[in-house]
């Protein structure tokens, strides 16, 4: 709840509710939710010798804010979330108020995966991604030198 003031600041004046919000300001601050911002989801990624695993850690996720796709041998998971509190009572006046929207996107280079045999569950906002490997054919070929 302590704050260093610049030399070039001009001190705030002090009210009943500025000490009120510098307890918020500080709560948040230091509040592993607020790292998210900067932060993105975990990713664990498991390569079998025909597949590949990976799960994500999304608490608090639905599927609908959430996009899987696979292209050019680049598999991204986004997320895109807005929460907002909707009151309905019209007698309140609000001088604070606040919403939420997180946005995140990892991308993955997992190469020959067959795009039609990829399976993805959300359940308990853990997404498990099950992919199988294509054959790689080899197009090596062999040029007659003159």
């Amino acid at each position: 709840m302590f704050k260093l003031t610049p030399f070039n600041s001009s001190p705030r004046k002090r009210d009943g509710f500025v000490d009120f919000y510098d307890m918020f300001d500080d709560f948040f601050q230091s509040s592993p939710l607020r790292s998210l911002r900067h932060d993105t989801f975990k990713i664990d990624v498991e390569e079998n010798t025909d597949s590949y695993k990976v799960v994500a850690d999304l608490p608090g996720i639905e599927r609908d804010d959430l996009k899987v796709s696979y292209d050019e041998n680049t598999l991204t998971i986004a997320i895109e979330k807005t929460v907002e509190n909707e009151n309905k009572d019209e007698d309140k006046h609000y001088i604070h108020k606040e919403r939420h929207s997180t946005s995140m996107k990892r991308s993955l280079y997992l190469p020959n995966l067959d795009p039609q045999a990829i399976d993805a569950k959300l359940e308990n906002g853990v997404l498990t991604l099950e992919a199988k490997k294509q054959e790689v054919q080899n197009h090596t070929t062999l040029i007659d030198v003159k």
